[in-house]
């Protein structure tokens, strides 16, 4: 079991909260914008993380704050309600509003990484002498800088891996709906079906943890030597 800190599990809870309801929010924000009220209708267009907590309170708060205490890191989901026949009958869309959850968390990392480099700039942060999920920042003057660089790697890796992991093609995560953006739609119709069997989602799931790993590594130290040019982590 992972030693428990209280500072740390609250700035790891900060990030995860902050990146999955960016996401699910994006997917309700997009799905509105295509003519699907559902998620509106419960209250999930909104960055105010409670709707979103009160939808899923065991992926929003009982895993994070588990797998935190075993094992120093935090996994759990949350999701956006819409309508199953807006969907099928109109697949493009619906593949528009799930390309939008990993658009969000795109839109985090890049955020991350311009105040990543702002505090280089102004001195307060320093490329570390090693890397780690939650150590991609140092503060050479400690106190509040050193609780916010962590706050930043977290926040950079953890939206790093849900864009990643969320863009992988396989149902029923949002990267399996790129598909329908090429498909007639007769095609589309069938392969929508597709995704929401149970069957076809749970191979998928197994699927993209097996291979999560091996895709998240390169891509997160390329992504690190691209914030840190010159200084050739590996």
């Amino acid at each position: 079991m992972h030693m428990l800190n209280l500072s740390e599990l609250v700035l790891w809870y900060l990030a995860f909260l902050a990146a999955i309801v960016a996401h699910e929010a994006a997917h309700a924000w997009a799905a509105l914008k295509l003519g699907d009220p559902t998620a509106r209708d419960g209250g999930q267009v909104t960055l105010d993380p409670f709707p979103h907590i009160r939808r899923e309170p065991v992926g929003t708060l009982v895993v994070p704050i588990v797998s935190f205490l075993l094992g120093g890191w935090m996994i759990g989901w949350a999701s956006t309600p819409y309508d199953r026949a807006w969907a099928l009958r109109f697949p493009r869309r619906a593949a528009l509003m799930a390309l939008a959850g990993p658009s969000a968390n795109l839109l985090m990392v890049l955020a991350a990484a311009l105040l990543i480099r702002l505090g280089l700039a102004f001195e307060v942060f320093a490329a570390p002498t090693s890397i780690g999920f939650a150590s991609l920042v140092a503060a050479p003057h400690g106190g509040v800088w050193e609780g916010l660089a962590m706050l930043l790697s977290i926040f950079f890796s953890l939206n790093l891996l849900l864009l990643l992991f969320n863009l992988l093609p396989v149902p029923p995560l949002d990267g399996s709906a790129i598909v329908l953006l090429l498909l007639s739609q007769r095609l589309a119709l069938s392969y929508r079906k597709l995704l929401e069997s149970p069957a076809a989602s749970m191979l998928g799931l197994l699927l993209a943890w097996k291979f999560i790993g091996a895709i998240f590594r390169p891509l997160m130290l390329l992504a690190i030597n691209l914030l840190y040019p010159g200084v050739g982590y590996h």
